[in-house]
């Protein structure tokens, strides 16, 4: 039987073609959120047809969209693993996160901000699975702050709670840096995120 022309037949070219689909979605909606992003965008971001966009997500764009904040969010918890597993200090771990974070926005020319900030906002109580997704995106990173506070000797609930203040530092930083396309918020929040942490 002669396979569709709209996507290729090999496990691995489908695999291919699909994680291409993701990864031009999560660019995209990083920079611009949902509402701006096209699916006709990001098929041609992706080198890919129509077809093969609705073939891996017949549920459309917000399935796409779903998968798209996950792979974004896998990227970000990386570039955290990176700055909190460079230094036996956790406050000079996570000052390091934020100044990875500045030379990541530095590097994209200030466009490439929070993984799922953009479109987590523009969903707030309308689509519950993106939303689930965004808030696992958040929790996954605050956790992972947290246990690095734990392993250094920070009791339990000061941990999580240092954890939150660490993301929601570090997400208004990055903000102020993308506005003002300067990496001195993030520098400055390093700065004030190793006092903070060296208080306990």
């Amino acid at each position: 039987m002669k396979a569709s022309p709209m996507v290729s037949a090999h496990p691995d070219a489908q695999a291919d073609t699909r994680t291409r689909i993701v990864r031009a979605a999560a660019a995209l909606m990083q920079r611009q959120g949902y509402e701006a992003t096209g699916i006709k965008r990001i098929a041609a971001d992706a080198g890919a047809t129509l077809g093969s966009v609705y073939h891996f997500f017949p549920g459309g764009k917000q399935e796409l969209a779903v998968e798209a904040l996950r792979y974004g969010s896998q990227e970000f918890t990386d570039l955290l693993r990176t700055g909190l597993d460079s230094s036996d200090d956790p406050a000079e771990a996570v000052a390091e996160c934020a100044r990875l974070m500045a030379q990541t926005l530095r590097d994209s020319d200030w466009a490439d901000g929070c993984p799922v900030a953009a479109t987590a906002l523009e969903f707030i109580g309308r689509s519950p699975a993106i939303q689930l997704a965004s808030e696992e995106a958040l929790g996954q990173w605050r956790e992972l702050v947290a246990v690095r506070l734990v392993a250094a000797g920070i009791p339990g609930d000061d941990a999580r709670d240092l954890a939150c203040t660490v993301l929601s530092t570090l997400e208004g930083a990055e903000l102020l840096c993308r506005v003002s396309a300067s990496e001195q918020p993030l520098h400055i929040a390093a700065r004030h995120l190793a006092r903070l942490i060296r208080a306990y």
